[in-house]
């Protein structure tokens, strides 16, 4: 995997030449590195792979939680079941994308940057920022992986070590208060799935009130559109359909006029999770009024975000794996022994519905109000944490799911061994019904499985609820 990593690296030398219209017919890494500003065009072709990297995880991480499932034939058709094998060509290509990103940000750092001596504190800072969101997402998606050409393969939680590192570097070089706030909160996130409540909380602690959000922006007239916005409004009919009781908050990407002129950005790092990291740390510690303080303050942040009105009237929901998914506004229960909810399912055809750009929920000051026990109060938490992240590729990490090493790593690297290319499927997680919902005939749903209940009736296990 690495070596093919490092032909890529250099591929994107090549490409970053041609871009730049460099009058060369030898186009090798010692022309580029040689040409005026290198540093410059490597961080544009970094944020290019970084957009890339987020597509490939989004998609196939979506699919594989019970956020959504796929309805045509256009990405895996097998996650959905939890068939997730080292074998697979997604689960090579996740890692893959992964990888590459690190492996720019490390030429960046160990090549471009002792070459060029007009490069910037700011643009050293965002190597180090690649290089630690790479580490970040391998470490929450991954068993291991390795960290250099034919390397051993490094834990996962050694991979959220380095990203904790890598964040340090970036923040002791950069000069922005906004950014810095953003690496502290990654570093949060990292000590969040480590579960080390004191440092989580620490870094969490320092970002209430504050004004945070990073996005990954694409550019669909040069080849790098948002593909989850592709999948759940651009292409009709829509590739991926939302679980019933997440339908109000689908599509959370959208385009006006011309798709490729109006990509939208997707979040990877916002102050929600800060709130939601002291929710869960005070739960933890059994402090249940401090907690609700929390969950209510991040109602506030959600409804302070964007939130735009938009003509969704060409959605179908169905045509592919199912064809009955209500079209009108029909009432929701989350299990068999639920009470039916409204407001859950739209009818798109009666007007604009809602897109919340960066965060949006059902949940209510009444409903944590209401909550007085740990479990209800933990149960709140991880729906806010559902609904909050839907479309950004997060909700696998709360389910506890981790990809394994690619068979194509195995085959070329000798030092991966053969507890690294088995998935990690925590027991209690149904794999054939994740996603699935019965329709009465008045158009009525039942979802099969709760899985944010049987996350926190599991919450002691390794795998999951890291504060627990």
């Amino acid at each position: 995997m690495y070596s093919y990593i490092r032909n890529s690296v250099l591929a994107t030398v090549v490409m970053l030449l041609l871009i730049g219209c460099v009058e060369n017919p030898n186009v090798t890494e010692e022309v580029y590195l040689e040409n005026p500003n290198a540093m410059r065009s490597w961080v544009v072709g970094l944020r290019r792979q970084l957009a890339v990297t987020t597509n490939t995880v989004n998609i196939n991480t979506v699919i594989t939680s019970d956020n959504y499932y796929n309805n045509y034939t256009q990405y895996t058709k097998i996650f959905d079941r939890l068939q997730i094998d080292y074998f697979d060509t997604d689960v090579n290509n996740l890692q893959a994308d992964i990888q590459e990103l690190r492996a720019m940000a490390i030429y960046g750092l160990d090549v471009v940057l002792p070459a060029d001596m007009a490069a910037t504190s700011e643009q050293e800072a965002y190597l180090y920022f690649c290089l630690g969101y790479a580490n970040l997402l391998g470490g929450e998606l991954f068993i291991g992986l390795p960290q250099n050409n034919y390397g051993e393969v490094e834990s996962w939680e050694q991979l959220l070590e380095n990203a904790i590192t890598a964040f340090d570097s970036a923040m002791a070089l950069n000069t922005s208060a906004q950014m810095n706030r953003v690496y502290t909160l990654l570093q949060a996130r990292a000590y969040y799935y480590l579960g080390d409540r004191e440092n989580a909380v620490q870094l969490a602690s320092q970002l209430i009130g504050q004004d945070v959000l990073y996005s990954v922006e694409f550019d669909g007239q040069n080849g790098v559109s948002n593909e989850m916005q592709n999948a759940t409004f651009d292409a009709l009919p829509n590739r991926l359909a939302p679980l019933p009781r997440l339908d109000f908050l689908d599509p959370k990407y959208y385009s006006v006029g011309t798709p490729a002129t109006d990509q939208k950005p997707v979040a990877i790092a916002k102050v929600e999770e800060a709130y939601l990291i002291l929710a869960e740390a005070n739960l933890g510690n059994g402090n249940l009024a401090a907690a609700q303080s929390n969950l209510l303050q991040l109602l506030q942040v959600v409804e302070n975000r964007l939130v735009a009105m938009i003509d969704d009237s060409g959605e179908t929901r169905n045509g592919g794996d199912r064809v009955d998914y209500p079209l009108q506004e029909v009432p929701v229960r989350f299990t068999e022994e639920g009470e039916y909810q409204d407001g859950y399912v739209l009818n798109r055809q009666q007007g604009a519905i809602p897109a919340y750009t960066v965060s949006g929920t059902n949940v209510t000051p009444a409903d944590i109000n209401s909550a007085n026990t740990l479990e209800d109060l933990l149960y709140l938490t991880y729906r806010l944490r559902q609904e909050i992240f839907i479309s950004e590729g997060r909700r696998l990490s709360d389910l506890g799911i981790k990809f394994p090493v690619s068979e194509i790593e195995q085959l070329n690297n000798p030092n991966v061994p053969e507890e690294y290319i088995i998935t990690q499927i925590p027991s209690f997680l149904p794999a054939e019904t994740m996603d699935d919902f019965n329709v009465a005939d008045d158009g009525s749903i039942t979802i099969i499985e709760d899985l944010n209940r049987l996350i926190i009736q599991n919450r002691t296990l390794q795998e999951v609820v890291p504060f627990f």
